[in-house]
């Protein structure tokens, strides 16, 4: 059993070593003589990625106001629930992929396109609801930004 001096010494062991990788991180981040300076990858899927996680997160949230409401009694409000839901899913899949420049972008933006084009209908039924509104403007452009992607990548893995 440790008793409490150990326990504290074991603290503040934890500490200095978080301490020096902190150090040794910041330190990395110097740039030595001669080295080449990393620049951040900016290519055609940016703006898709950046869309697909805008749109996850506005899904997310409009899923979560649809379960209020269906809470509350509104039934009517299970389909669009469960299509935030599932629009959420495929775009979290969508930015993550397409961010990292895989193989399957091409597919995982022909599914997150048509995913955010059959979300956006079903929230855009509801237009005095402002959460709605703003969730089907947001897969819109998340529909967009992923069809400008696919002119951009090769549709089928070889």
């Amino acid at each position: 059993m440790m008793g409490r001096r150990e326990f504290g010494l074991a603290g503040i062991s934890a500490a200095a070593v978080l301490a020096m990788q902190a150090t040794g991180l910041a330190q990395g981040k110097k740039k030595k003589k001669g080295e080449a300076k990393a620049e951040a990858h900016h290519g055609p899927g940016d703006a898709c990625a950046a869309a697909c996680g805008a749109c996850q997160r506005s899904c997310d949230s409009c899923a979560t106001h649809c379960a209020n409401l269906v809470g509350d009694g509104e039934k009517m409000h299970m389909e669009t629930l469960r299509t935030c839901q599932d629009c959420a899913t495929t775009c979290a899949a969508a930015a993550q992929i397409v961010a990292r420049g895989g193989p399957f972008s091409g597919l995982i933006c022909t599914a997150c396109a048509d995913a955010c084009a059959a979300c956006a209908k079903v929230c855009e039924k509801f237009p005095d609801d402002e959460h709605m509104k703003a969730c089907g403007e947001e897969c819109r452009r998340c529909e967009k930004e992923c069809r400008e992607m696919l002119k951009h990548v090769d549709h089928v893995v070889k």
